[in-house]
């Protein structure tokens, strides 16, 4: 089974979350929930559970008409936001099997993904995704994992001042049935008085259970500001290989310059400069957009050359 948490309000990626939710923002045309799909179909997942907030009815409405082929989906509500142990905990009731959990806006490119099955078969009772980083500080706006001498997890530290490690988690997971009783005993933590995932696992791994990692993450990124979305889709532009990428149905006027540049569906392009640019479907483009996401309400311009 799969498990996508998308439940958040996305305060700090407003503007754009009050268009779209966190889930639906596009990365080169998909939306991300849609990318998150795509792999756990790649793992051989056919039921998945989503979990919801406020935006649960535009999610569901934009995934009728996009998910890939093959998929179940299922929906759940987070009444109220109160963590993400909490948020996974709300699935329950619909889980009958081992799960693929994945945070619903996280962007992530993998090696290998059936890794974690494989880990799995092998005798983890979980298996937590991650890659070796050398930037400290990404590691502290995620978590630190720490291994014992057999290879097996010993400690999750969310959010580490000082990272024991290299180790990071990337927001992807496999849990066996039992994690749900180590949520149930979660209490609220000092850090942000809310059921943290990372503390959930570390009851789990005190329980005995044995915890697996898997270096499978080639890339990843936490979509939390505009600029992580303006950057992933550039990115993913320079990744491919392709000076822009322009939905089918967008409207492009002939003598427009496009550089670097990412249009969406139903977009409106005139006779202007689009360098370095994310254009949100159903946008129009009168002047120049240079460095910049614009969306149909609005834009938002980078000082800085993306990254």
């Amino acid at each position: 089974m799969g498990v996508i948490l998308a439940a958040g309000d996305g305060v700090r990626m407003e503007p754009f979350s009050r268009e779209l939710p966190k889930p639906l923002l596009p990365v080169l045309g998909r939306p991300v929930v849609e990318h998150q799909l795509a792999l756990l179909r790649t793992l051989g997942v056919e039921d998945v559970v989503i979990v919801v907030g406020r935006a649960g009815e535009a999610i569901e409405a934009a995934l009728a008409e996009r998910a890939p082929e093959g998929l179940r989906l299922r929906y759940v509500e987070q009444a109220a936001p109160r963590g993400i142990a909490h948020a996974v905990g709300v699935t329950e009731p619909l889980v009958d099997r081992p799960f693929v959990l994945l945070l619903g806006d996280i962007f992530l490119r993998t090696r290998a993904p059936e890794r974690l099955r494989a880990m799995h078969a092998e005798g983890h009772a979980a298996v937590l995704a991650a890659t070796e980083e050398d930037d400290p500080e990404k590691i502290r706006r995620n978590f630190a994992i720490v291994t014992g001498p057999d290879g097996a997890v010993r400690r999750v530290i969310e959010k580490p001042r000082h990272p024991p490690t290299r180790l990071k988690g990337c927001g992807l997971y496999l849990f066996d049935l039992p994690f749900f009783d180590a949520i149930r005993r979660t209490p609220r933590s000092a850090l942000r008085d809310e059921f943290e995932l990372t503390d959930a696992i570390q009851i789990f791994i005190d329980d005995g259970h044995r915890v697996g990692v898997a270096d499978i993450v080639e890339d990843d990124v936490n979509l939390t500001h505009p600029r992580d979305l303006w950057e992933r889709n550039l990115r993913e532009l320079a990744r491919a290989g392709w000076e822009r990428w322009v939905d089918p149905t967008a409207r492009v006027h002939p003598e427009a310059t496009l550089r670097r540049a990412v249009v969406g569906p139903g977009a409106r392009i005139g006779p202007v400069r689009v360098e370095d640019a994310l254009v949100f479907g159903g946008a129009e483009l009168r002047e120049d957009a240079v460095r910049c996401v614009v969306t149909p309400g609005g834009r938002v311009t980078f000082e800085e050359d993306p990254t």
